[in-house]
C-alpha cells in the first residue's frame, strides 16, 4: 500500500494535467503500466515466469509500455503518457524517477548478465531518449530529449546530444524542464560570431546566409549595417 500511494502521489506532484487521484488511477496509462509491472515482477521473483510474461504482454497491449517483468523499479516512478517506453530485463530504476514517452532503457547486443542501464534516484529521462547498455546514470541527473547515452553519467549532470554529452554539472536539484542547451549549436554560434567580427575588421562582405546567434539576427541596426557594407563593397568593385 505504501508503494501504491507513492506511485499515485508521484503523478499528482509531477503532472500538471492530473486533476484527481481517481482520474489517475482509472485512466493514466503510465500509472497502470507501473502497477501491473509490480504484479508481474512479484510472479517473476516467485518463479512463476509464465504468468509474469502474460501480465507484461497484456500491459504492453493496453498501455503501449513494454517493461520486462524482471526489471527492478523503485517507488514514486512516474511514466508520463508512456507510449513507446521500453524497459529491459536487467534494468534498475531508483526512486522518484520521471520517464517521458518514447524512452528506451535497453541493451546494445546479445551480451548475457547485466546488459541494461541503472538509473539513480530522482533522475529525469526526457522524451525519445535512448539509454543503452550496462551503464549507470547518477542520481539527480537529467537526460535531454532525443539523446543517445552510451557511457556512465555522474550524479547531478545534464546530458544532451547524439552521442550524449554532459553540458551541466553539480545542479542541486532536478526539475521537469525538458529545454536543455545544445552544445553543438552553441559552439557553432560562437564560431560564427567570431567569423562575423573578423570579417568586419577585414572589411569583407558577410554572407547573408551566415548562421549567427538569435540576438544578432534580430538586431535590425546590425542587419542594416551589413546591407550598407554589402552595397559599399559592390560600389568599390564597380569603380
Amino acid at each position: 500500500m505504501k508503494q501504491f500511494k507513492a506511485d499515485l502521489q508521484a503523478v499528482m506532484d509531477r503532472d500538471p494535467a492530473a486533476t484527481s487521484k481517481l482520474i489517475v488511477f482509472l485512466t493514466y496509462g503510465g500509472f497502470k503500466a507501473i502497477r501491473r509491472h509490480r504484479r508481474a515482477n512479484w510472479f517473476y521473483r516467485h518463479n512463476m515466469k509464465g504468468i509474469a510474461e502474460l501480465i507484461s504482454a497484456k500491459t504492453r497491449r493496453i498501455t503501449g509500455v513494454d517493461i520486462h517483468p524482471a526489471a527492478k523499479i523503485g517507488q514514486g516512478v512516474f511514466i508520463d503518457h508512456g507510449v513507446g517506453v521500453v524497459i529491459g530485463e536487467t534494468c534498475e530504476i531508483g526512486d522518484n524517477v520521471t520517464i517521458y514517452q518514447g524512452v528506451t532503457l535497453g541493451g546494445t547486443g546479445k551480451d548475457v548478465g547485466k546488459r541494461h542501464p541503472t538509473i539513480g534516484n530522482n533522475c529525469m529521462i526526457s522524451s525519445g531518449a535512448k539509454v543503452l547498455g550496462p551503464i549507470t546514470i547518477g542520481e539527480y541527473s537529467k537526460i535531454g530529449a532525443g539523446s543517445v547515452v552510451l557511457k556512465n553519467v555522474p550524479s547531478h549532470s545534464t546530458v544532451v546530444g547524439v552521442p550524449g554529452r554532459i553540458v551541466k554539472r553539480h545542479e542541486t536539484k532536478i526539475d521537469l524542464n525538458q529545454n536543455v542547451p545544445d552544445p553543438i549549436l552553441q559552439e557553432f554560434a560562437r564560431v560564427c560570431k567570431r567569423l562575423a567580427t573578423l570579417e568586419e575588421k577585414l572589411g569583407l562582405e558577410t554572407c547573408k546566409y551566415s548562421i549567427v546567434n538569435t540576438e544578432v539576427i534580430e538586431d535590425e541596426a546590425y542587419l542594416q549595417k551589413l546591407v550598407e557594407q554589402r552595397e559599399k563593397s559592390k560600389e568599390n568593385k564597380q569603380d
